[in-house]
């Protein structure tokens, strides 16, 4: 009777968060103010985060609160901010711009909804279902022992990006900007 009620509120848990998911995303396309279509994106995060928790990945629903919803949306956030956009210099065509979206709208829609159909779900397993998948240590075991060079170049791939963006914000001596 416990596992059941448990099964039901999952349930519950996982349809709002889904429900909760989808129209945020819709709110982050519909939102003519780019500020507010940036807090629908953080929105966004956290609930995917919430999907994270519910497939007992709590590594990446961290990862996906600390790196995107914190770090990647603060930028955004900031970028947006010092452009300083004004309504009137959104774009010059707006229908064009409505019209090329409904198209590539539509035509992302068609593509999901065939591999959708394509797509065949394989029964879970209870005996070879593992409990610690998404968990942190096995994550740090694939990491660092199949993984290492792809990890070790994302390292320095990241380090030479933060030397050319400290380098590219530095001012020279007696350089203005106007």
């Amino acid at each position: 009777m416990n596992d059941l009620l448990i099964q039901d509120s999952t349930k519950t848990l996982f349809f709002f968060l889904a429900f909760l998911t989808v129209l945020s995303a819709l709110m982050v396309i519909i939102s003519k103010n780019p500020v507010h279509s940036v807090l629908y994106l953080i929105l966004t995060f956290f609930t995917l985060s919430g999907h994270y928790i519910l497939l007992n990945a709590q590594f990446l629903a961290a990862v996906n609160i600390i790196v995107y919803a914190g770090a990647i949306m603060v930028l955004f956030l900031f970028v947006i901010m010092f452009l300083n956009m004004k309504a009137e210099e959104y774009g010059k065509n707006p229908m064009l711009a409505k019209l090329a979206g409904a198209i590539i709208g539509g035509t992302l829609f068609v593509i999901l909804l065939g591999a959708y159909l394509q797509t065949r779900l394989a029964g879970v397993d209870p005996a070879n279902f593992d409990s610690q998948t998404g968990m942190v240590e096995n994550l740090g075991k694939i990491l660092f022992k199949d993984y290492i060079l792809p990890f070790e170049l994302a390292a320095i791939l990241l380090l030479v990006a933060m030397i050319g963006a400290v380098l590219l914000g530095k001012r020279e001596v007696g350089e203005r900007h106007f």
